[in-house]
């Protein structure tokens, strides 16, 4: 079927491919480049491989830092660090031809208006192609490309087509697989390990800031290894699962403005498309919030820091809070030097803005904090500690609540990181959780209503944003809204009674728990002024809950089974191009 494809499309560009960018004629950015080579792939060479460092300096290397060597040419990039270089077989690059030429044929004539639409709503805000390089490459043929990438750019197949080049990695395997995992339904654990694994080989998590490689492309791998680091974390948290990528073997250093080569003369004059000054601080911003994340993870999150929390049961709460502290004041201190232009009211007209997934991260990680600590709320812990550490928690969820109510259509609309779905979703658990272990009816119905508001804001939204309805649907089937239609006097775990008033909170010590406060400096802190993916075992929080479980779709991408009518995917670019010129 695929050469029947490549037949009658009188289209497609087919000149056969580069094989070496060295040997290019005139200017190119891809002379020299490590990681992007047509035609071969490069595997970084470990410590402890069978290749040692000084013996490989003993080779006699030439003036663009390669030795050919027996099992392929040894690539030196600096003193310690070097990478063997494979030709791919003649079977290998047919196949691969034969795919780009596939997913061309789907798209045509609409290839270069998708590719185009890609640059100026997603690219600004996660930029991890080199833009003048993926045109270059582009502008020439689309066989210089490698079928995932091309793929995920332009349509779905790139499932199908990923686990083809796992073993010949490149740096546009790791693309492909990022820009995969967005995708509202693409969030995949597995690949995420995969993509990992694939960018140890191309040395990733390595500091390339001295290479002996294009400084575009070092450029590229520091913003290309950050989007997998957070890629790792906030999949670590919306699976429940630990972290592949650990800091005793990362040594990427932070990006800067200078490793982002557009800036605001390139800004797309088009109405709806994303401002590239706005998207570059967002992801900067994105990143740093995401080793905060990394911090809550490793210190609550991880099998060894649960058991030990947990063997004190004593002193479980006084050791969260000492632990919590220093974090929340990164969370706090982050808030506080965010730029003025990515504050949630600052969008600009006619303009996509991405701030709404940075700042919905921001309280997903706050929810996910309170969610550690209120883990060890207990009836028989101290009663001012409890008071505190559950205001706490509602101020966080009602900040939550209220950022909600302040996304504007230019958020909506715009590009959204592959966990916000699943964010969404934990702030939603984080309120079910903090009403089920209500001490009484009043505080219950308190959060009750507070999650009818954020799920009738999300039901409204998700006419602009579609996955935000995968929200809507968990909190309809979670225990406060699944018997509507019953008893509304009483809520699970909840003692019966007459409620507790407001006046008497209110009179609980104020004197000792303002000095509570101040000694432990956390607690009611400074609310911000601002104010998908499968979550598994949403609800099974802990002994408090009682709710049965509830009925999930599994999410998973289908790795196989992909249509394989090109009129349906061909239509399907049509709108998509039709649409983007409204």
């Amino acid at each position: 079927m695929t050469v029947a494809l490549m037949q009658t499309n009188r289209g497609l560009q087919s000149q056969p491919p580069i094989n070496d960018y060295n040997s290019l004629p005139g200017p190119s950015l891809l002379k020299q480049t490590l990681g992007l080579q047509n035609r071969q792939h490069g595997h970084y060479l470990g410590q402890t491989s069978e290749y040692d460092v000084r013996l490989i300096n003993l080779s006699p290397f030439n003036g663009r830092g390669e030795h050919v060597s027996m099992p392929g040419t040894l690539r030196r990039v600096s003193h310690n660090v070097h990478f063997i270089m494979r030709s791919e077989t003649q079977t290998d690059v047919d196949d691969e031809l034969a795919n780009l030429d596939l997913v061309e044929s789907i798209v045509q004539p609409h290839g270069r208006a998708l590719v185009d639409l890609y640059l100026r709503i997603i690219h600004p805000s996660f930029p991890i192609f080199d833009k003048k390089v993926f045109l270059e490459k582009y502008g020439r043929t689309h066989r210089e490309f490698t079928p995932p990438l091309l793929a995920a750019v332009l349509e779905q197949l790139a499932p199908a087509m990923m686990s083809v080049v796992l073993n010949r990695p490149k740096l546009s395997t790791v693309q492909a697989g990022l820009l995969f995992l967005q995708r509202p339904d693409g969030n995949s654990w597995a690949l995420t390990g995969q993509l990992v694994a694939v960018a140890q080989n191309l040395g990733l998590h390595l500091d390339c800031s001295k290479w002996k490689i294009p400084e575009w492309e070092r450029s590229l791998k520091k913003r290309l290894a950050w989007g997998l680091f957070m890629q790792d974390k906030w999949g670590a948290l919306t699976h429940g699962r630990p972290l592949l990528i650990h800091s005793d073997d990362w040594s990427v250093r932070p990006v800067e403005a200078r490793d982002f080569p557009e800036t605001a003369d390139d800004d797309d004059d088009e109405e709806g498309s994303s401002d590239i000054e706005t998207g570059r601080l967002t992801f900067i911003n994105m990143i740093t919030l995401t080793e905060v994340l990394a911090n809550i993870l490793r210190t609550f999150f991880t099998v060894n820091a649960i058991a030990r929390l947990s063997s004190d049961s004593e002193n479980a709460m006084k050791n969260m809070l000492e632990l919590a502290k220093p974090i929340q004041l990164q969370l706090k201190e982050w808030y506080s030097k965010l730029p003025k232009s990515l504050a949630i009211g600052e969008t600009r007209a006619r303009k996509l803005s991405p701030t709404g997934s940075l700042h919905l991260a921001y309280f997903a990680a706050e929810v996910t904090l309170h969610r550690a600590i209120i883990r060890f709320d207990s009836t028989q812990m101290d009663e001012q500690l409890r008071y505190i550490t559950r205001n706490a928690a509602k101020a966080r969820l009602t900040s939550a609540i209220n950022f909600i109510g302040k996304l504007e259509l230019a958020h909506l609309q715009s590009f959204w990181y592959f966990a916000s779905k699943a964010n969404l979703a934990i702030i939603g658990t984080f309120g079910v959780l903090l009403w089920a272990t209500s001490e009484n009816l009043e505080e219950a119905d308190f959060y009750k209503s507070q999650l009818a508001e954020y799920r009738w804001t999300w039901r409204v939204s998700s006419k602009a944003a579609e996955f935000m309805k995968y929200t809507v649907g968990l909190l309809d089937s979670s225990p406060v809204f699944l018997k509507e239609a019953g008893s509304k006097a009483t809520t699970p775990n909840v003692q019966r009674g007459p409620p507790l008033q407001s006046a008497e909170l209110d009179v609980v010590q104020p004197e000792r728990q303002k000095q509570e406060l101040n000694e432990m400096k956390y607690g009611v802190s400074e609310v911000p002024h601002c104010g998908g993916t499968f979550t598994e075992n949403t609800f099974q929080y802990g002994r408090d809950t009682t709710a049965a479980p509830l009925a999930t779709a599994d999410t998973r991408p289908a790795w196989s089974g992909f249509s394989n009518s090109v009129g349906l995917q061909h239509r399907r670019c049509q709108r998509l191009v039709s649409r983007s010129s409204l």
